[in-house]
């Protein structure tokens, strides 16, 4: 058996995984036996997230790169992280005494503001020469 791994600061208590483990699909029946547990890899998951790095970048320690992105592409696919996100954000609000799902709503003004002619016309850039425009690859160079 191998050593344990060193722990990340991205990893998951055991209290964070108690509530997370229920959450994530088992391996398949069948087959042959899972070579990594559900818990590494959502650590490396995390590791990913929380670095912003390349999955190649992960670290040697966690299961190979190629695997954990496999396992993060199917589960978001099938909508996991949503699920989980939801459930996480209805336990907290019980926990808080609150309803389970929000009842009301927050618009910022400023994200939904469109000009007063509003329409087409609200969205599109203004037109203009391209041939005084240095950007356009169809601009002759000379």
């Amino acid at each position: 058996m191998a050593p344990p791994r060193r722990r990340y600061p991205t990893d998951l208590t055991d209290a964070q995984w108690a509530l997370l483990a229920p959450l994530i699909p088992p391996p398949k029946p069948g087959g042959r036996p899972a070579k990594h547990d559900r818990r590494e890899l959502v650590d490396a998951m995390l590791y990913w997230l929380r670095a912003g790095c390349a999955w190649r970048l992960l670290p040697h320690d966690f299961p190979p790169w190629r695997t954990v992105y496999h396992y993060w592409r199917v589960w978001r696919r099938q909508g996991l992280w949503e699920r989980v996100l939801s459930r996480l954000r209805q336990q907290e609000r019980r926990r808080q005494g609150r309803a389970p799902t929000p009842s009301a709503v927050i618009l910022d003004s400023q994200s939904v503001r469109t000009t007063e002619r509003g329409g087409r016309t609200a969205t599109m850039a203004p037109s203009g020469s391209t041939a005084a425009n240095g950007t356009c690859w169809s601009t002759p160079w000379g």
